[in-house]
């Protein structure tokens, strides 16, 4: 009976220790040394335009369609940005919202008629289940987003 003990008991305690996680890697490896905050590239985007930029954050949204953006927000200032793929190169995992993640990729300034911030604030509303007034938008729209080449979700 002795002889048992002993590997069950090693066994039992290898149970219990913590699964060891290793972080994802998606797209192509991260080349930067170091990241720029995202409060910093708001608060001159046109200084970043077209340059390749990493920024940290948390996940805070996943296209839950196909996994072609995310977005990434800076929890000491909570200036968030969208990372956005080409449909199919990369699918960030809808379980990433909550993590920390790194991505890298060149800023994109895309002009939106008031058209399109319709279309897509109506759009935003029927996910979200709620009621849409277009007169409520009154024109164009300029958004800044990384147009990502790879990223790193860290696992907990």
């Amino acid at each position: 009976m002795k002889k048992y003990l002993a590997p069950l008991f090693i066994l039992s305690s290898l149970c219990t220790l913590p699964a060891i996680a290793e972080n994802i890697q998606l797209g192509k490896p991260l080349t930067l040394t170091s990241a720029t905050p995202i409060a910093d590239i708001l608060s001159n985007p046109a200084s970043f335009d077209g340059k390749q930029v990493q920024v940290k954050g948390k996940v805070t949204g996943v296209c839950q369609m196909m996994g072609c953006w995310m977005a990434l927000t800076d929890s000491a200032t909570g200036k968030m940005i969208r990372i956005k793929v080409v449909d199919g190169e990369i699918t960030f995992p809808g379980e990433s919202v909550g993590k920390l993640a790194t991505a890298e990729g060149k800023l994109m300034k895309i002009e939106l008629s008031r058209e399109e911030v319709v279309a897509r604030a109506k759009q935003a509303a029927e996910a979200r289940k709620q009621k849409f007034d277009p007169s409520k938008i009154t024109g164009g729209e300029t958004i800044w987003q990384i147009a990502g080449t790879g990223a790193v979700i860290a696992e907990e």
